[in-house]
């Protein structure tokens, strides 16, 4: 028997899980939460020390859970880029900048300037939920505290240092959103230097090491306080929903992984560079050496449904579970609301930061199920459109497995099949990014020769899911309405964001 300990944190907690790799099979699971706070329209905040936190407090109860303290190694896998400014030892001197927090969008189009081959890889420019472009903004807005900084990093790196006391970024993270040349295994000091942050570099930890392979052994006091035994090494992972694509069993190329939670993120692989624009990628050798990954997605979805059903509508669970039922009775007659999911901006297609939500149509005769319904409505149809500009790129998707919070929620499942038109597999149950980080620890103790050998041995079970002829028909029709409101309201919309962030000033 051979145990693995496994964290995945997301943006509302750390899931952890023990895993024995040799029966595959999830042995315990547990879970603790943060706080997120908004300081400002389009900031998103939390803190370091309340991740450490809940990585010991669900850490230790898995492992109490298991029956067993012997943990051979454990991985790590986090939203990206949470962004964390800290010093050597690890202090925070910030809160941490989350994934979704847009303040950088001015400086992610300056990206959009630099001329160089390794901007290529994520389509000419930033986005603003990543590292580089918060940087930059750090920078400009509290450069006293910029400079003070000996560390910024991901909260995968902040992690990995409390858990073996070793700065060491991931290949993939680096590769996804550092601008790292993962080729030829390089920082490229050009880029930083062309957008005003040339110190960048330095802050970033300086070892970049591929997915799946050693950090350095857990320390033992980290040990203790986990209440495991034995020498356990720490494994390096990356971004939760791309170690997800390990889980999955989608990491070969024509094979994709939607995962559906706070935001959607669609992920595929390519067998060689191709264009992708108005996508992120490819990029080469980020989870596995010889693919080429694309990443694409949505800023803002099941965080779309809570923000209705929770702060406008004021329901606890039980009251959002009954208006899912509600709004499932209510999707399927034509209540003509047409709504854009953009509450945070848009990742892809569009990338474009300074997007917001809106919601047409609206007359007195409406209810809440109505609205809740075009909610899920245009995040279904989001995820459609990613997929059919995708294949308009030339990216061939053949398989398509759907995982996450998305499954607990039968209307949002169903009307992504159906927008989507297509079969589609869910993974119900399994969390795949801590499967994936069981991936990663398996192939780090030699028990696989790589990590597609190791994924396809440990994949979650799945089970078809067809769409409704009938309702795909309709979403067919209404995608076109999506896209030229969205044409049509962006300049509105641009306008609206603008004012949005002088009011916060």
């Amino acid at each position: 028997m051979t145990l693995v300990l496994n964290f995945d944190l997301g943006t509302g907690g750390v899931r952890a899980g023990v895993y024995d790799v040799e029966r595959r099979q999830m042995l315990s699971m547990s879970e603790s939460s943060y706080a997120t706070t908004y300081p400002r329209a389009g900031w998103a905040e939390q803190q370091a020390e309340d991740w450490w936190s809940a990585v010991l407090r669900a850490g230790r109860d898995a492992v109490a859970r298991c029956g067993s303290s012997d943990i051979a190694a454990m991985c790590v896998a986090t939203t990206a880029s949470s962004v964390v400014v800290c010093d050597k030892e690890s202090k925070p001197l910030y809160p941490a900048i989350l994934w979704m927090d847009c303040r950088a969008s001015e400086e992610a189009r300056v990206t959009e300037s630099v001329r160089h081959p390794i901007m290529a890889y994520s389509g000419g420019g930033d986005a603003a939920e990543w590292l580089v472009p918060k940087a930059m903004w750090l920078s400009a807005n509290e450069p006293e505290l910029f400079e003070k900084a000996d560390i910024i990093c991901e909260a995968l790196d902040f992690i990995n240092f409390r858990l073996c006391g070793e700065w060491a970024g991931s290949r993939m993270n680096a590769a996804c959103k550092w601008n790292y040349d993962s080729r030829n295994g390089s920082f490229v000091p050009e880029i930083y230097e062309a957008l005003g942050i040339p110190q960048l570099q330095k802050k970033l930890p300086q070892r970049i090491i591929p997915v799946g392979n050693i950090i350095g052994n857990l320390q033992a006091n980290i040990a203790d306080d986990l209440g495991i035994t034995g020498a356990a090494i720490v494994v390096q992972g990356g971004i939760d929903a791309h170690i997800g694509m390990l889980g999955a069993g989608t990491v070969a190329a024509g094979g994709m992984l939607i995962i559906g939670g706070t935001s959607v993120v669609h992920l595929t692989h390519l067998k060689e560079q191709g264009d992708v624009s108005g996508f992120w990628g490819p990029y080469p050798n980020a989870l596995v050496d010889g693919l080429w990954l694309v990443e694409a997605g949505q800023v803002s979805a099941g965080s779309i449904l809570s923000w209705f059903s929770q702060k406008l509508f004021g329901l606890d669970e039980n009251g959002h579970a009954q208006l899912i039922k509600d709004a499932t009775e209510a999707s399927r007659r034509n209540s003509g609301l047409l709504t854009l999911d953009y509450w945070m901006g848009n990742r892809t297609p569009y990338r474009d930061a300074d997007l917001r939500g809106a919601v047409l149509g609206l007359s007195l005769g409406h209810d809440r199920a109505d609205i809740y319904a075009s909610a899920v409505d245009s995040i279904a149809l989001g995820s459609a459109n990613v997929v059919s500009v995708l294949e308009e790129r030339g990216v061939h998707v053949d398989r398509i497995v759907v995982a996450g919070g998305i499954c607990k929620n039968p209307l949002w499942l169903q009307t992504t099949v159906d927008a989507l038109q297509r079969p589609v597999h869910v993974a119900h149950g399994d969390n795949l990014s801590l499967i994936g980080t069981a991936v990663c620890s398996a192939h780090a103790l030699g028990l696989f020769p790589d990590l597609i050998t190791a994924s396809e041995a440990c994949a979650a079970p799945t089970k078809e899911m067809l769409p409704d002829a009938q309702r795909s028909k309709r979403y067919r029709e209404t995608m076109e309405l999506y896209k030229s409101a969205t044409e049509s309201l962006t300049p509105v919309l641009h306008t609206l964001s603008a004012r949005q962030r002088a009011g916060a000033e």
